[in-house]
């Protein structure tokens, strides 16, 4: 018996993928999420969950963080995004942030279906198009990575307004949050991603495509 987690945001899309997904597998059943918040809340609290099939932009994975943050918290949970975007660019980060395998959304369901078992078996699932396209991560963006994923959502929220031009007392209000518990907050990322100043933030964060 399978148990899948289809995160993505768009009710009519989960909709259609467990349909599809249901004319492929005999025993299946399936958990829905639609933030990052809801994935992980959804993982915290279900058992014995086969794999997940992740959305890159849903509300606060904003690209790579949902990825690197359910990675962190679930590390032996097989994982594959399913996406449309599908640049090598992407791709090759996905991958080498840890996901199992890469699915476009265009991908027909027997195909998906593939996939899917594939990673299951414990096999890494590509496209041959898109493995033949992947290119080499840069060390720097590995590390701003590994980084990011150490930071709750709550904090990575506080560096997205801080990466933006945010001031304390903005964030806070953005936040509804005291002022203490953002400088907190700014603390632990000054300490997490090693920098000394908002321009460094900046500066590291923009190594990754974030929304």
């Amino acid at each position: 018996m399978y148990k899948f987690l289809i995160a993505d945001d768009h009710p009519l899309f989960r909709e259609a993928l467990k349909g599809a997904l249901s004319t492929c597998f005999n025993n299946v059943s399936f958990l829905e999420s639609d933030s990052l918040d809801s994935t992980i809340a959804v993982l915290r609290k279900a058992r014995k969950i086969s794999l997940v099939i992740l959305d890159l932009n849903m509300p606060g994975c904003d690209n790579f963080y949902g990825l690197l943050r359910v990675k962190e918290l679930f590390p032996n949970l097989p994982l594959v995004v399913l996406s449309a975007s599908d640049s090598p660019e992407i791709v090759s980060q996905v991958m080498e942030f840890g996901a199992d395998g890469f699915i476009p959304k265009t991908t027909a369901t027997p195909v998906i279906k593939e996939a899917l078992l594939a990673v299951l078996e414990g096999q890494r699932w590509l496209p041959e198009s898109l493995a033949k396209a992947l290119i080499a991560v840069n060390s720097d963006v590995k590390d701003i990575a590994t980084k990011l994923s150490d930071l709750t959502p709550k904090q990575f929220q506080v560096l997205k307004l801080l990466k933006n031009g945010l001031m304390n007392k903005q964030i806070a209000f953005q936040l509804s949050v005291t002022e203490a518990t953002v400088k907190a907050h700014i603390g632990v990322i000054f300490k997490k991603l090693e920098v000394k100043t908002r321009t460094q933030i900046v500066l590291a964060v923009e190594k990754l495509q974030l929304d």
